[in-house]
């Protein structure tokens, strides 16, 4: 009872955090010299922090692909002289939540808590950071976990196309491959691969952090210094630039279902290019999303081949694509492919209408403020940023950036960074009339 009591009274602080009309960004410095972004909020006794430490499972060193994912997963599994039932009890006891999480671009760890209970869960989530147990019998309980979830993953189909598609555009990069790991590299990790991994991704010269609540300038900077401070400088070297080497054409994986799923893309555009707002905006038309994008209304729409169709940017550190996804029944994935292709194309040619442009605008400036919903996801948004190195005064300057785009930009751009002979599909199912070839 007691527990769920802690659980629920979190559980409402979370959600009745307002929304703020306008987001104050600070730039803190610690004593010690670590930097984090800081926005205010004394309504609410609680606290959001985020952490964020780049390089995520690109960091695995050779043959021991899945070993920072499955560090990451051991993070909660006990610290310092707490084994895992120990350490779950003392933060549940504080009401307060970490969660921690690995990708390509990212190892990431999120603490919410009280203000009455900030030092101790401080001194929790330290332990996590510096002190970690990784013992043999959390590591084989969670790799197990993990090991499941790759025996499913491959008889996914979206995930057998993720993983075709990652490997055709990346190749050998860490990006290529899953940062999961295979069953079989994950079955011989060790609990020595574990702190090597550990050693690798926390370290302050990759570390990125924002706070968001009820701490000023003065407790944040202590708090960052006892709980970041005595990180070593330096971890494992971040991979180099990954080349994106897919050509145009179409790979069938065979699979026995009777919806095919399709991944698409070819090289996309950097996150820091000039062009970046008029391509996003110029995607939002193409497929961002709505139900009035080009590949909604003339796939789903116009000719009901399936139920949604979206394309992308996706612009990491070390090498962008740009793409898209559909499920369509074996029978209609042909004509879809053929007319993605044809949009793809068309509105290279022919660029978008002044219309559709301000519709865009429209959309996306009204939609922006009602991504800051909370202190947790305001958090969350500003390391983020950080990450993508974005100004601190982004979040005031975002949607002046996108109003400023012109017709004549965003047709220029769209014919520079659609690039219909490269796009690639692929094509997992038995579709009808589609064969692996250029």
């Amino acid at each position: 009872m007691i527990r769920a009591g802690l659980v629920a009274c979190f559980a409402v602080l979370i959600s009745v955090l307002p929304v703020s009309a306008e987001i104050r960004i600070k730039e803190v410095t610690s004593p010690g010299g670590i930097t984090a972004w800081l926005v205010e909020d004394h309504t609410i006794p609680f606290t959001a922090l985020e952490l964020r430490f780049r390089g995520g499972t690109s960091l695995d060193a050779p043959g021991k692909r899945g070993a920072i994912n499955l560090m990451t997963g051991l993070l909660e599994e006990g610290s310092g002289e707490m084994p895992a039932q120990d350490y779950a009890r003392a933060v549940e006891s504080l009401a307060a939540s970490f969660s921690y999480d690995a990708d390509k671009e990212a190892v990431s760890v999120s603490a919410r808590f009280l203000t009455e209970n900030r030092d101790k869960a401080i001194d929790l989530l330290h332990q996590t950071l510096v002190a970690p147990r990784f013992d043999q019998d959390a590591l084989d309980r969670v790799r197990a976990q993990v090991l499941s979830g790759l025996r499913s993953d491959a008889e996914n189909p979206n995930d057998i196309a993720g993983r075709a598609f990652s490997k055709m555009a990346f190749g050998d990069h860490p990006y290529g491959s899953d940062g999961s790991g295979t069953i079989d590299t994950v079955s011989t990790l060790t609990r020595q691969d574990m702190f090597d991994a550990h050693d690798a991704v926390f370290a302050r010269d990759r570390l990125f952090v924002s706070a968001v609540g009820d701490i000023d300038e003065a407790a944040l900077g202590a708090l960052l210094d006892t709980l970041l401070g005595d990180l070593p400088e330096t971890g494992a070297p971040q991979p180099g630039p990954a080349e994106v080497m897919i050509e145009g054409g179409t790979t069938v994986i065979d699979y026995d279902t009777p919806q095919s799923v399709a991944l698409f893309g070819h090289v996309g555009i950097e996150r820091d290019d000039p062009r970046f707002f008029a391509a996003y905006i110029m995607n939002q038309i193409l497929g961002g999303g709505s139900f009035e994008s080009r590949l909604m209304t003339e796939v789903r729409e116009k000719r009901g081949l399936t139920y949604g169709v979206y394309s992308y940017l996706l612009p990491r550190d070390l090498g962008s694509v740009y793409m898209g996804s559909l499920a369509s029944a074996n029978s209609k994935m042909a004509e879809a492919v053929a007319v993605i292709r044809e949009e793809w194309s068309r509105l290279a040619r022919e660029g978008v209408t002044e219309k559709e442009l301000q519709d865009a605008k429209t959309y996306l400036t009204g939609a922006y403020p009602l991504r800051f919903d909370g202190n947790g996801r305001i958090a969350s948004i500003l390391v983020g940023m950080q990450l993508d190195g974005m100004p601190i005064d982004y979040v005031r300057t975002r949607n002046d950036k996108i109003n400023a785009v012109t017709l004549e930009e965003i047709n220029r751009v769209a014919s520079e960074v659609l690039q219909p002979d490269n796009l690639h599909f692929v094509v997992v199912g038995r579709p009808d009339g589609l064969k692996t070839g250029g």
